[in-house]
């Protein structure tokens, strides 16, 4: 099921391109830089034509007698002046490209990184509902557009300005009655290209859109490769692939067709007649002895000067385009709301004891779908709790709410007697340590995954928690032991020793209250009772919340909440729960009927 856009449009409207260049007033050193070379290389280059002009004048010719006069002296004193201007412009050329690209990657690198940090600051939620290859796509093609196409066109702007304006008033310096007729079709043109850029924006902005769904569906078959070769799957996913892969494909051909395909030959139509138009009256103005020949040629080449930017507006309108389009959907996720900011008046959270408190807790993940409906429950500080029931019954709910990855629609939860939406949320998540049934491991050594649970660990803390967990002896046995580094998440060491790292990780962790959710599921049994073990020893005087399916594992728990529909049907030790024979008796024995 395609997951839907969440704010791939909430900029539009809004001017991207001002804010990009809000980025560029934070290099203004710079820019001003670039700025003062863009005017010294164009005023280079508009002096070219004024002296190919003089050049041509001192060409003269007798019809009488039907010979050249030339003035050699003065013809090769224009042309290597004409030379000489040209080389420096294109000199100057180079150093700006040179700063364009060091200022424009300054810009990238500082809205990748406030990228980068809005998604740290974004709820869990924001990750629900969007795919990860989307958010990928964000970061890395999007960032990547912004690159490439900023400096460009910051660029071509300001050079086109400067070679607009200059050439006018080279035109009007020449002959004020040929600049008339040639302004006759420049409104033309710039009215057609500003009609076709309108079109032509939100087929560029479907093009990002298909692009991130797209990487989304990569990213989902990468990670689910194995199952899909399982399954004998590959066709079926083969063909979905193509199907987006070829909407992708259209709807980029389509936005660049669209914006070049009819857009290019049709201003250079209308500036070809204005040239014709030129060129006509021109011949008249020289007959009549107004013009001589060097006038006309500078007035062709600075009208040509004039029109280019017009042209080539046309042909970079498709990256102006994709620049915004990639700028919305960047700037879009950037203006997401963060979490809820903590109370102004919250408190550092002290010692912990590890009592908690739901009263009469409301919430859904999504409005008019409630899965918790006014739970009440109270978990005694140091005691081992174990959440089961059937799936979709709320259980990782409830710890998606302790640990204030969401809050509740109504009704609250205390710890030791204080509502937790009155403390920092930094102060709460660290009085936990978690492990879940998809393992995590960083890039890095096997101890550095291990001392990520506590920092400032030392070697002697990572072994020892090692040995708790009855990882320490594999450990030994890779190459370099503990200096072994994990490759591409963990890809050479098993599932199942994953598993007992990211334990291990959390036993070493000197939180106050463990989360458990489906810890155990990808070792054997014979590891798990020896797990069982060591956590027992571990964790004695902790809150522990553990999250199973598996009903072995939870036997031994202080007290077991039977959770089923959002509510607490059943509470009690294992052996109290047996005794009723009610839903919990029923999940057991069709485990171990």
């Amino acid at each position: 099921m395609k997951k839907k856009e969440t704010n791939a449009t909430v900029y539009e409207g809004r001017n991207v391109f001002l804010r990009l260049f809000g980025y560029l007033a934070r290099v203004k050193g710079r820019a001003l830089l670039a700025l003062l070379l863009v005017i010294t290389s164009n005023g280079f280059a508009l002096v070219g034509p004024y002296l190919s002009g003089k050049a041509i004048d001192a060409i003269g010719f007798d019809s009488a007698t039907k010979t050249a006069n030339v003035d050699f002296r003065q013809v090769f004193t224009f042309c290597a002046l004409m030379a000489l201007f040209y080389v420096l412009s294109a000199g100057l050329s180079y150093a700006l490209n040179v700063t364009m690209i060091k200022l424009t990657q300054s810009i990238t690198r500082r809205i990748r990184g406030e990228a980068y940090n809005k998604l740290l600051e974004l709820p869990v939620g924001y990750f629900d509902k969007l795919q990860a290859g989307d958010v990928i796509s964000r970061l890395s093609y999007d960032m990547d557009t912004i690159n490439a196409s900023f400096a460009g066109n910051i660029l071509q702007i300001v050079t086109s300005t400067i070679a607009v304006f200059g050439s006018f008033f080279c035109m009007l310096a020449i002959s004020p009655g040929m600049l008339g007729v040639f302004l006759l079709t420049v409104p033309l043109s710039v009215t057609y290209t500003l009609y076709k850029s309108k079109k032509v924006r939100p087929l560029f902005r479907r093009r990002s859109a298909d692009l991130g769904e797209l990487s989304g569906f990569t990213e989902e078959m990468l990670s689910g490769a194995k199952t899909i070769r399982a399954y004998g799957r590959e066709k079926a996913f083969s063909e979905r692939y193509g199907k987006r892969n070829t909407e992708a494909s259209e709807s980029f051909c389509t936005a660049d067709q669209r914006a070049g395909g009819t857009l290019g030959p049709s201003v250079n139509f209308i500036n070809n007649v204005s040239l014709s138009m030129i060129g006509s009256v021109g011949a008249v103005m020289l007959v009549l002895g107004i013009m001589t020949p060097g006038n006309i040629a500078s007035f062709i080449l600075y009208s040509k000067r004039f029109t280019g930017p017009i042209n080539e507006f046309s042909n970079i309108l498709a990256d102006l385009q994709s620049l915004r389009s990639a700028a919305e959907r960047v700037f879009g996720m950037m203006d997401e709301a963060p979490e809820t900011p903590d109370a102004p008046d919250a408190k550092p959270l002290g010692q912990v004891k590890g009592e908690v408190v739901f009263e009469h807790v409301h919430f859904g993940y999504e409005e008019g779908k409630e899965i918790l409906h006014g739970l009440d429950l109270k978990v005694e500080a140091g005691s081992t709790v174990a959440i089961v029931g059937p799936t979709g019954g709320g259980k990782t709910t409830i710890v998606n709410l302790l640990m204030r990855f969401y809050d509740p629609t109504s009704g609250r939860i205390l710890l030791d007697g204080v509502p937790i939406d009155s403390l920092p949320r930094r102060d709460l998540r660290r009085a936990f340590t978690m492990v879940l049934q998809e393992t995590w491991l960083m890039g890095g050594t096997v101890a550095e995954n291990i001392a990520y649970g506590r920092q400032g660990a030392t070697r002697e803390d990572v072994e020892r928690a090692a040995r708790a967990a009855g990882i320490h002896d594999f450990i030994l046995t890779l190459p370099r032991g503990y200096d072994t580094r994990m490759e591409d998440g963990g890809l050479n060491v098993s599932k199942g020793q994953k598993q007992l790292l990211t334990i291990a990780r959390s036993m070493l962790s000197d939180a106050s209250m463990l989360i458990l959710d489906e810890a155990t599921s990808n070792v054997d049994t014979r590891t798990e009772q020896k797990i069982e073990k060591a956590m027992l020893r571990l964790m004695e005087g902790k809150t522990c919340f553990v999250i199973a399916h598996r009903l072995s594992t939870v036997q031994n728990a202080d007290c077991i909440l039977v959770v089923r529909d959002g509510d607490v049907v059943e509470k009690g030790t294992h052996e109290e729960l047996m005794k009723k024979e009610g839903f919990y008796a029923s999940l057991y024995q069709s485990q171990f009927s």
